[in-house]
């Protein structure tokens, strides 16, 4: 068989929403060169979840490498900045704290920053972590700027991320994709053929009767994964045990002050409540755990919590966080839900998707599917999601709170044996564990551990070489010297009014800096 013969020539990929439209504009953008058809098959009938407004720096990334402009994206998807996410009531009920995109203060003799923070509160100093990282001060101050192109600035001590109508933003990309080629199929798919040896999907079934033929199938087709399960029935492994929530209810209400550039996960009596400021609304939901709380009493505390009037009716949603047991299976690969799934907390949804569109990139295969790639692409796959879970976990099980059964359930329970691994560590010597691979780098667990009073036993003994008059003088001098620059810094909402004129030196810099802060991204 010739080379030309036994290459893909047809992707299709059933379902739309935020995953389908990435998947499509990503493989028709870098594809762009390559004899391949991509055809879209979605219905009007079926909505998509749309909880997920919330997104990490590397979407920056992704729109970058497709050529999307910047101030239009943000203006055809309402978006905000954001530099973090703040945590209310995680540790302790009336503790607060902010995860940044971005540095506690500096390593010192290669040791981290936390350990110096660590004797200074030995030694009566009463500042937090937070006010030692320019992007913690800067949103709590509602300020935003774009990081610097000058790897000496504070200003390029982190990174940031966006607020986004997730519906805009499919939609957005279904315009881009259409105008480079991608075909859209309105229909339901009713059934699926398979290849009798192989089992490898061949074509689907509309209901109209219109048969749509493929090379590879992409399956986005949400939690039901109408493909990887229920024709291929892959199998999924449950997490309910170490992250018991498993409903959601959303609801959307208006903008009754300017939008904060942070997103605000508020711990709840058995679950949480976001709050995602976007420039023409603000998005509201509440992620709790049937088995400890009614649907009743999940909408009624998320109703209090709004800042005002609704604008749509609550929307509730059931799901199962876990992982399909391979993402990959013969000639179809699932990105978004119908791979798995892990609640919204720290807004890893879209750049889970990211991650599997640009790893199938990566391992595009043959019509024969060399399980080379496939097998790659699902250990690549399993590692990220399973060190974001462990993340995750941590948020809930890291807890001093005891005042109702679900609190008292995650932090009496198991955790896994990675994580517990970690968490120990860090807990005897102040050491946090470090990977060549996954998505959240040492700051991050720095910010949760420390938010949450997971204090460690001790310190490194290598910062005992200064004296305690001289690090508390450096470390008063870095917190003034955030302070100075977060003060010159524009209004969050100054930096949004930019995009009206995107020409400036603001957005010059921006763009040029992107990858001069891509090691901070997650942080």
């Amino acid at each position: 068989m010739s080379r030309e013969s036994s290459d893909i020539k047809s992707v299709v990929i059933v379902g739309g929403g935020t995953a389908g439209w990435m998947t499509a504009a990503a493989l028709v953008s870098l594809f762009k060169n390559v004899d391949v058809s991509i055809t879209l098959i979605e219905s009007e009938q079926i909505g998509t979840v749309g909880v997920g407004e919330a997104t990490l720096p590397h979407l920056r990334f992704f729109n970058q490498r497709l050529g999307i402009d910047e101030p239009e994206f943000m203006k055809a998807t309402n978006a905000t900045y954001k530099l973090g996410i703040e945590f209310v009531n995680w540790g302790q009920q009336g503790d607060a704290y902010i995860h940044p995109f971005g540095d506690f203060g500096q390593p010192v003799n290669d040791v981290p920053f936390h350990h110096y923070w660590l004797k200074s509160q030995q030694n009566g100093n009463n500042h937090p972590i937070g006010d030692y990282s320019l992007p913690v001060v800067a949103a709590a101050k509602e300020r935003f700027d774009f990081p610097s192109q000058d790897p000496n600035s504070l200003l390029a001590t982190y990174s940031f991320a966006y607020h986004l109508d997730a519906g805009l933003y499919a939609k957005y990309l279904r315009a881009y994709s259409e105008e480079r080629g991608v075909t859209r199929q309105e229909g339901l798919v009713e059934s699926v053929q398979q290849d009798p040896e192989s089992g490898f999907i061949t074509a689907v079934t509309l209901k109209n009767g219109k048969q749509v033929e493929g090379d590879l199938f992409i399956d986005c087709s949400g939690f039901r994964g109408l493909l990887i399960e229920q024709t291929l029935e892959t199998g999924y492994e449950h997490w309910k045990h170490w992250l018991p929530c498993d409903r959601a209810v959303a609801v959307p209400c208006e903008k009754k002050e300017q939008p904060l550039p942070y997103t605000r996960a508020t711990a709840d009596k058995a679950g949480w409540r976001w709050r995602i400021p976007l420039q023409h609304r603000t998005g509201n939901g509440h992620v709790y755990c049937s088995d400890f709380m009614s649907d009743d009493e999940a909408l009624d505390s998320l109703q209090k919590g709004l800042d005002g009037e609704p604008f749509a009716e609550p929307n509730f949603l059931r799901f199962n966080t876990g992982r399909r047991k391979k993402m990959w299976n013969k000639n179809c690969v699932a990105i978004g839900l119908s791979g798995g799934f892990l609640e919204p907390l720290e807004s890893t949804g879209i750049h889970l998707i990211q991650l599997g569109i640009m790893k199938l990139i990566e391992f595009f295969p043959n019509k024969q599917i060399d399980e080379a790639f496939s097998n790659e692409f699902n250990r690549v796959m399993q590692m990220e999601i399973e060190r974001v879970k462990d993340f995750l976990i941590l948020h809930y099980h890291a807890t001093e709170r005891d005042d109702t059964e679900f609190w008292n359930y995650v932090r009496n329970m198991n955790v896994p044996d990675e994580l517990k691994r970690k968490m120990d560590l860090f807990k005897q010597t102040g050491h946090v564990v470090k990977y060549q691979e996954g998505l959240f780098l040492e700051p991050s667990w720095v910010a949760v551990y420390l938010g949450q009073r997971f204090l460690p036993q001790r310190y490194d003994t290598r910062v005992d070489g200064f004296s305690v008059s001289d690090m508390q003088a450096q470390l008063d001098k870095l917190r003034s010297q955030i302070s100075d620059s977060v003060h010159v810094m524009p209004a969050h909402m100054d930096a949004i009014a930019r995009l009206e004129n995107p020409r400036n030196d603001g957005w010059k810099n921006a763009d040029m800096s992107l990858y001069g802060a891509r090691k901070r991204s997650v942080q």
